[in-house]
């Protein structure tokens, strides 16, 4: 995920899995506040994580991946599915009584200034931010808390903070924010090689944001 260009961008990954030869589609804008107010809440967040990391998922196994109960689960992908932001994957089903659930679309993004002029809009893009940020620091974290599990590979370099000040005019501070962009999505949208090494889930993510110290 990042959020570089003034959006807020689900980054492409090969979904795992056997998904419809079309599915899930291609990038997709959100301008509509109600189909952001189903990012505001941070188990759907994770349920979009995990379909998009791991692929097409009953709800049974999106509950035990996230330690939720079968019925609260079920409740947050019927709204992710209201808002056409997953849908069912009838073809994965074993019988009439197993239901799969997959991404509706491989990148989502939203752009706040979209939802500028209207307060109830606001709110919602505000709450959606304010939830992928908690989010990405959580994972900072945890990861801080489970690096001493890995390997000297995984805790030598391949990890990083980096902040600095600058000076900029507008123009120049949205020329950074695609720069950024546009290094994440280089590495988002490449062909994972099919070399049999091991590979583990990597979050990359930037910010960059008027402050002051």
């Amino acid at each position: 995920m990042d959020d570089t260009t003034g959006r807020t961008a689900h980054a492409s990954e090969r979904p795992a899995g056997p998904p419809a030869p079309d599915r899930p589609r291609g990038a997709r804008e959100i301008q509509d506040s109600r189909v952001l107010a189903a990012l505001t809440h941070p188990l759907r967040r994770r349920l979009l994580d995990l379909l998009k990391v791991e692929g097409p998922a009953t709800v049974g196994k999106l509950a035990g991946r996230t330690g939720q109960a079968v019925g609260n689960v079920s409740h947050h992908l019927k709204v992710l599915a209201e808002s056409a932001l997953i849908e069912e994957a009838p073809e994965l089903a074993r019988d009439r009584r197993e239901h799969w659930w997959r991404l509706a679309d491989r990148e989502l993004s939203w752009t706040r200034a979209d939802f500028d002029g209207d307060p109830v809009a606001e709110a919602v893009a505000d709450a959606a931010g304010s939830i992928l940020l908690e989010r990405q620091v959580e994972l900072v974290r945890e990861w801080s808390a489970r690096r001493g599990g890995y390997g000297t590979d995984w805790r030598d370099g391949c990890s990083v903070a980096t902040q600095t000040w600058l000076r900029l005019t507008p123009e120049e501070a949205r020329e950074l924010a695609a720069d950024l962009h546009a290094v994440i999505q280089k590495w988002a949208h490449r062909p994972v090689p099919e070399d049999g090494r091991d590979r583990e889930t990597v979050l990359a993510f930037a910010h960059s944001v008027p402050a002051k110290p």
